[in-house]
């Protein structure tokens, strides 16, 4: 467990990534480029910008996605954060992150890359930076409860169809592309 198996699970996600638009696939060909230059780009101690790996929980019926009222960010958001050393892969990191804030343990990720997202933002360091975000599909057990963890405003299943007015409109463009694929 490294920066190393960080940053080579990032490539391979990425590599092996299926985009669905020219937008989509440009963005992936950027932050192959950014990895290519920056070894240790999956940590934040890498202040210019660090990848982040967020999940994307929906309910078992996958009628309900789990979102977070984030306190920085002020948006209903998927709920995810930054590779830590600990992890393996950013798989492992998108799945810690969720785990963590939903308080659910018995989740499940498909570890393909649903979809990616960059955005300036000041985050622990304190400093602007940048992440990198790359983002997988989890899907909670039948009955699960979440549980709001200290790093959340609050935390609440939306039906995929009536999401807040304030959440983040990636979040909202996403889930409108997943629930129209599963009609």
């Amino acid at each position: 467990m490294s920066a190393d198996s960080l940053h080579a699970s990032a490539l391979e996600r990425l590599d092996a990534w299926y985009t669905d638009s020219v937008d989509a696939e440009s963005l992936r060909h950027t932050m192959l480029a950014f990895l290519d230059s920056a070894p240790g780009g999956c940590l934040r101690s890498h202040v210019p910008g660090h990848i982040t790996a967020s999940s994307l929980v929906l309910d078992a019926d996958h009628r309900n996605v789990l979102l977070t009222l984030h306190p920085r960010v002020g948006r209903w958001i998927q709920l995810g954060g930054h590779c830590e050393e600990s992890d393996e892969t950013v798989v492992d990191a998108a799945l810690r992150e969720a785990r963590e804030e939903s308080g659910i343990d018995e989740l499940t990720i498909d570890p393909n890359v649903l979809s990616a997202h960059t955005h300036p933002i000041t985050c622990s360091l304190g400093v602007p930076t940048r992440h990198l975000d790359l983002r997988f599909l989890v899907i909670a057990p039948v009955g699960a409860v979440p549980v709001r963890s200290d790093e959340s405003t609050d935390l609440q299943w939306w039906p995929i169809d009536a999401l807040p007015t304030d959440a983040e409109h990636e979040t909202i463009d996403l889930l409108v592309r997943l629930a129209a694929a599963r009609r």
